[in-house]
Formats: C-alpha cells, sequence, structure tokens
C-alpha cells in the first residue's frame, strides 16, 4: 500500500457546527437554515435537507457550508451512518453546519477534497471508524480526536485526481443508465394509465375475485417445540412497486398457523398505513424467500382465477385505487390507516383473464427493460466499489494511455 499517515496531518481543521433550534420546514432562498443529516446520509449531498433557523447568531458566516466541504456524520443512532461523509457540491446559500456533523479541510497542497471524500468511504478507514465510535443512549458518535488519528494512504497530488478521475468515470456511465431507467420508468406509467383507461370503471368487491388476510401481530411470541422461527415481511419492506429484503426480520409463530401466514408467489401485499404516502401501497411478492410471512399491517391479496396479481397491482397503485384508499382510510394529522374490511369492499374491474394479459404486455415489457437496467446499474456499482478499492490499497495504478 506504501506510505499511511494520520489522517491530521493531510488536514487544516475538523470543525464541528452549531446546536440551534430550527422549524421543520425547509429555509427559503434568503433565510438562514441548519443541515440536517439526511444531506450527508443518501451518498450525495442534498441540499435541500435542511431547517429554517429561528434565531440568528454570528456564527453562522463561519459555519455556511461552501461548495466543496468535505462534511461527516458525528453522530447517529445508527452504527452504520456515522462517519458516513460526502463532498458538498451544488450548495445553496446561508446553509449552516450542524452539530451533528464535521467538516474537515483539507491541505490543498497534499490532499485533493474529492479524494478525501473517496477514501473516507473506502472499506478500509470504515473499519477504523467502527473502531473508534463510542455509544451512548443509543446514540452512536466519532469522537474528534478518532478522526484525526484515522490511517490513511499517502498518494501524490496527481496520483489522487487519477483516481477522482476514474471515479467519476464510472459515475458518468451509471448517472447514462439511471437516466434511461427514468425514462422507462415515465413510460411504464403512462402504460400503466392507458391499460386503466381502456378498462374503464370499476366493477365487482375486490373479495369477489381474491382473499384478504392480515399476517403475525408481534408482541407475546409463543415458545416450545411446536414452535417455528421464520422471516416476515413488515411495512418498511412493502415498498411502492417493489419489495425490499435488504433487511428481513424473523418471528416466531405456532407451526399450525403457519398456512394462515404464509406468502406464496403472487401474493400482492398492500400496507396498512401509518405516514400517509403508505397507504395501500403495494407490490406483488416474488416468492424470492422461501417460508416467508408477513405482519399484521401488511395485507396478503390472494387472487383467484378471475384477477391477474399483476393487473390487480397496476389498479391498486393507480390514482383511481389510491382515492380509495384515501377515501375510506381512517386519517390524523400525519397518520392513516385501513382495515381488511375496506380492502375486500374496493371497486375494481375485471376484464376478462386473457384481457388483462394482453393489456399487461407492454407493461411488463418496460418492466423487463427496467430490471436490465437496475441489473447493469448494480454490477457497474459492485465493480466501481471493487476498483476505487483496489486503487485506494495501491494494489492497482491508473493507467494513463
Amino acid at each position: 500500500m506504501g506510505v499511511e499517515v494520520p489522517l491530521h496531518e493531510l488536514l487544516l481543521d475538523v470543525g464541528v457546527g452549531v446546536a440551534k433550534g430550527a422549524k421543520v420546514e425547509p429555509p427559503a432562498d434568503d433565510e438562514w437554515g441548519l443541515l440536517r443529516l439526511g444531506a450527508l446520509t443518501s451518498g450525495e449531498f442534498t441540499a435541500s435537507q435542511a431547517k429554517r433557523l429561528m434565531t440568528w447568531d454570528p456564527a453562522y458566516p463561519r459555519l455556511e457550508v461552501r461548495a466543496g466541504d468535505v462534511l461527516m456524520v458525528r453522530v447517529n443512532g445508527a452504527q452504520s451512518l456515522v462517519g458516513a461523509s460526502c463532498v458538498a457540491k451544488h450548495v445553496r446559500p446561508r446553509l449552516v453546519l450542524s452539530d451533528l456533523m464535521y467538516r474537515l479541510v483539507p491541505d490543498s497542497e497534499r490532499l485533493n477534497a474529492d479524494f478525501l471524500g473517496l477514501m473516507l468511504a473506502s472499506g478500509r478507514v470504515r473499519r477504523q471508524i467502527r473502531r473508534g465510535m463510542r455509544g451512548t443512549s443509543g446514540q452512536f458518535q466519532l469522537p474528534q480526536a478518532e478522526v484525526k488519528k484515522l490511517q490513511v494512504p499517502l498518494f501524490p497530488l496527481p496520483e489522487q485526481r487519477d483516481i477522482v478521475a476514474a471515479h467519476e468515470a464510472f459515475e458518468r456511465r451509471i448517472g447514462a443508465l439511471e437516466r434511461e431507467l427514468a425514462k422507462v420508468g415515465i413510460a411504464e406509467s403512462a402504460l400503466s394509465a392507458d391499460v386503466l383507461r381502456q378498462v374503464g370503471a370499476a366493477g365487482p368487491r375486490l373479495d369477489s375475485v381474491a382473499t384478504v388476510a392480515a399476517g403475525v401481530t408481534l408482541g407475546s411470541e409463543p415458545v416450545g417445540d411446536g414452535t417455528i422461527e421464520l422471516p416476515y415481511l413488515r411495512v418498511a419492506n412493502v415498498l411502492d412497486g417493489r419489495i425490499d429484503t435488504t433487511d428481513v426480520k424473523t418471528v416466531r409463530i405456532v407451526k399450525t398457523h403457519y398456512e394462515r401466514y404464509a406468502l406464496r408467489k403472487g401474493d400482492l401485499l398492500l400496507t396498512e398505513g401509518g405516514d400517509l404516502d403508505k397507504l395501500g401501497r403495494g407490490a406483488v411478492w416474488d416468492g424470492r424467500i422461501d417460508e416467508c410471512l408477513h405482519q399484521n399491517h401488511v395485507f396478503r391479496v390472494r387472487c383467484g382465477e378471475q384477477m391477474l396479481p399483476d393487473f390487480l397491482a397496476l389498479y391498486t397503485a393507480s390514482p383511481e385505487g389510491r382515492a380509495y384508499f384515501q377515501r375510506v382510510g381512517k386519517q390524523t394529522t400525519n397518520l392513516a390507516s385501513i382495515n381488511s374490511t375496506q380492502v375486500k369492499q374496493m371497486p375494481v374491474p375485471v376484464p376478462p383473464v386473457e384481457e388483462q394479459r394482453r393489456l399487461l404486455g407492454p407493461v411488463h415489457a418496460a418492466r423487463e427493460r427496467a430490471a436490465v437496467l437496475r441489473r447493469q446499474i448494480a454490477k457497474l456499482r459492485t465493480i466501481q466499489q471493487g476498483v476505487i478499492e483496489d486503487l485506494l490499497s495501491g494494489q492497482t495504478r491508473v493507467n494513463r494511455t
């Protein structure tokens, strides 16, 4: 790998922001705002993640975030987010650094800011960050002293810029694929809307063509020889049009209750509610996990012979379907919920199955194209990570020819 040095030898400063009361709403263009942690944790700097500051402080100009700043999460309830960093780009004026984050100021004669951002995200540095973390009262923090003593590789500035250029070349290719994916998504939405225009108004109740069931209620889980522990899907796993299985919990149930809560490939999952945008949100289960259950806040809709799951999912996700859930759901200020009876009573269009299959053809083609693009993006991300890790470790060098 070559020479390693403590990070503080390559920095001019490690600064921390201010703790100030702020409104939930974002600041207007002419107002000062306090940067949220969400601005740092998405992988890219997001200037819109800010809260309106209520009072003036003379320290604000000194703590104003500027383009090129390297920002790092100082404290968070999730260990994986502590030390998350990004280089601030596309910054709006009058954004102030919060006390939950650091600003790392590199010595420009020895350290490139974009290179520092890559280095802080590398596996080697992340492992050091985890070792240096401290935990108190459910919060994890990275002390300033631990940041300064991080051991990092020392590269000449031209080589640092070469590594940044290699990273940016991957980003350009990935960005082009993501733009194409967005266009396919727009096309799919248009095709879906066209399908629903062709079938016309909703007809019979949903429970005439499908069965609706709630899932496992968490709490007092059974114990003993007659029980089994299995994965289950929560509201957090059921997104709009897809199922996310990156974080699946397990639950213990009585063995004889398995069929009551078990999922089958082709089941449509609809969320009971929570935040307003989660009301009736759903996707079709593809069976990627054997013997998987669902929580009571996720309804399982199992279609009969008259209804294709993908066609029903198309309708429940449509403006008409969402309008039904909004109309019948029980709402408070920020929360909403629906019950199984309301799901069962939902009027749905039921054209002949062959007609459903024909109408879904173009939609499926768009989804297949989107799936190909997502796989290409994921593959490039994996290759990018491996290449940059090798470059940062010194195992390979950028070929300038």
